[in-house]
């Protein structure tokens, strides 16, 4: 044992001296630097023979490197004094907004305890919430009738989704209609350019416009990010009025924090469900085949992963008629006939626009949203162009979906472009420690060959989901640390894809070395 420890004592201490070295390195360079009288014997050593010239360059070396000095100083100070007040507006920002999410709960507390004590105080007094007369014992006893036994006679006539069963007896006897629909994709865009054109006066380029089908195709959930007042908004607007179906606007809070505040809750004291415009939007949704949408505007102004977890998760299964959701855990007789237990299945025929802007007022998007969705940047404005007069069209969902399913049989991403995406994926591991992953190579299979049928190439389809999908996560990574990874990484795409193909995906790349 007596070996181990001379030989643990001596293995250690050049361990522990390199580091006291490096320090003392440190030290005495530092000390050399700024040793006046070394500067002040020199400078007298030479002094008595420099002429004038020479003494007018002496003194310019000594301001150059008192200068060279305090311009280092101020940096280190200037550095140092923005990265403390950086982090502490964003400490600042966070105790806000953990202030404003404690006031929000008190508040939803508070409600909750007015409607109880109101329930009370109305069953004292013989009534029902909804204000008709009756014992008090009765009410009592109805409700506890209502949680134990919910399908009971009793509660006909309790209507507690008064929109929704508005909605049933509008549609009574509606059958969904065949619009015999016969365009292509490619049709399709240019007919929906030339309508905003036309009649909206939005100007779209057809690359964006094809990226826009490629995300329908791969994700029924689609993310317009960029710059504010390039069209974001404007775009899902757009196309909600050329499929004839306004698109349902839903203002993301800065509270919103569960899937009520989006669908809306059920009112203890009213008995009555607070319906949403997005609860109505997805039950109008299932009685028709035509084209529904939903936008999420400023979805990121809250955390995304909180108030729309539960429809993240939905859309991910494969299985469409398990797209369903919970309103309510009990069942009354004259629920909406769409509903099935308290359930709501989500329809297959709508689709979830979200618009985002990056700044201090709002939330990062974490990879757990973008990974499920298809972010589409949109950060220039196009220039008016001249189009033919376009209308309107009534559109099957079922057709487009078809013609999805086509292009990705016609126009299947080549064995050779899969063997490269392959290789990209070894090498992205390998050098930045970031993976694809079977969800991201799925929606790429989809994306693509839409994005060719829609008129564009499969490298261009490649390269733009590939900048859009997986690039995006070296913003997670430490900029300065892979920094001189990217012009390796560069230089493999010119070579893999050809130089000068891989565009969106370089200028990202060119963009994060510039930050770093």
């Amino acid at each position: 044992m007596n070996t181990f420890f001379r030989f643990f004592y001596e293995f250690v201490s050049i361990f522990i001296g390199g580091i006291t070295d490096i320090f003392k390195g440190i030290y005495k360079g530092i000390t050399k630097m700024f040793n006046i009288f070394s500067y002040k014997k020199i400078l007298q050593s030479y002094g008595s023979a420099f002429n004038v010239g020479e003494w007018i360059l002496a003194i310019l070396t000594i301001v150059l490197l008192t200068s060279i000095v305090i311009a280092f100083l101020i940096l280190v100070i200037s550095r140092l004094r923005k990265y403390l007040r950086l982090r502490r507006q964003k400490l600042n920002q966070d105790e806000l907004l953990d202030e404003i999410d404690n006031l929000n709960n008190k508040v939803r507390k508070l409600m909750k305890e007015k409607d109880e004590l109101m329930a009370m105080k109305v069953s004292q007094l013989g009534l029902s919430p909804d204000g008709e007369e009756g014992t008090g014992e009765g009410t009592d006893a109805g409700d506890a009738s209502d949680s134990e036994d919910p399908d009971k006679d009793k509660n006909a006539g309790n209507i507690r989704f008064p929109k929704l069963n508005r909605i049933d007896q509008e549609m009574e006897g509606f059958k969904a209609k065949n619009y015999n629909n016969n365009f292509t994709l490619e049709e399709l865009i240019d007919n929906f350019r030339c309508f905003a054109a036309s009649q909206l006066h939005l100007y779209y380029n057809e690359s964006l416009l094809r990226a826009f089908f490629g995300g329908l195709a791969c994700s029924k959930l689609i993310i317009l990010q960029g710059i504010s007042g390039t069209g974001k908004t404007s775009l899902a607007y757009a196309w909600g009025k050329f499929v004839k179906h306004n698109s349902c606007i839903a203002s993301v809070q800065p509270s919103w924090r569960d899937k009520t505040e989006l669908l809306g809750y059920f009112n203890e004291f009213t008995k009555k469900f607070n319906e949403s415009n997005v609860l109505e939007e997805l039950y109008i949704s299932r009685f028709d085949d035509d084209v529904h949408t939903v936008i999420l505007d400023e979805m990121n102004i809250a955390r995304v992963e909180y108030y729309f977890a539960e429809m993240l998760s939905v859309l991910e299964v494969p299985n469409r008629n398990e797209w369903v959701i919970e309103l309510v855990t009990t069942t009354w007789l004259d629920d909406p006939k769409l509903l099935d237990h308290g359930k709501l299945k989500l329809p297959s025929n709508l689709w979830y626009i979200g618009t985002i802007n990056n700044d201090d007022s709002t939330f990062m998007v974490t990879d757990k949203v973008y990974d499920r969705a298809m972010p589409i940047d949109i950060n220039e404005k196009i220039d008016p162009f001249a189009c033919r007069e376009q209308e309107a069209m009534d559109i099957n969902c079922s057709y487009v979906e078809n013609l999805f399913n086509n292009a990705i049989q016609e126009h299947a991403v080549s064995e050779k472009g899969i063997n490269i995406i392959n290789k990209l994926d070894d090498y992205v591991i390998q050098h930045f420690r970031i993976a694809f992953g079977n969800r991201i190579m799925k929606q790429l299979k989809a994306f693509v060959p839409v994005y060719v049928a829609c008129g564009g190439d499969e490298v261009s389809g490649i390269d733009y989901f590939l900048a859009k999908k997986v690039l995006r996560k070296f913003e997670q990574l430490n900029l300065i640390l892979i920094r001189d990874e990217i012009d390796g990484f560069i230089k493999y795409l010119n070579k893999e894809f050809g130089t000068g193909n891989m565009k969106e995906c370089i200028e990202f790349l060119e963009r994060l070395k510039k930050s770093a």
